[in-house]
């Protein structure tokens, strides 16, 4: 490709974002089924979806899984990241 040559994204990443595509439509339908849409994560991964509607998308997905809290806490509570942030201000 020539330094100036415009590259067509759609072709280079359709497929890949198509397989994840339909990998969260699996992980949506599992949830579902197995009652599980009240979880914090679920609920805050619900909201990264709507996020996907904005000007900015990957910075508010992001922020939407976020913790913005500045206080630290004394001691970690679990072994392990969890992904999302259970205690959210509205």
């Amino acid at each position: 490709m020539k330094p100036n040559e415009k590259q067509n994204s759609v072709e280079l990443y359709f497929m890949e974002v198509r397989a994840k595509l339909i990998d969260i439509a699996a992980f949506m339908d599992r949830v579902e089924r197995d009652g599980l849409t009240e979880d914090f994560r679920y609920q805050a991964f619900k909201e990264a979806m709507d996020a996907l509607d904005s000007d900015d998308r990957a910075e508010n997905v992001l922020l939407s899984l976020s913790d913005r809290t500045s206080e630290l806490i004394p001691a970690a509570t679990t072994k392990a990241a969890c992904g999302a942030w259970p205690d959210k201000p509205q």
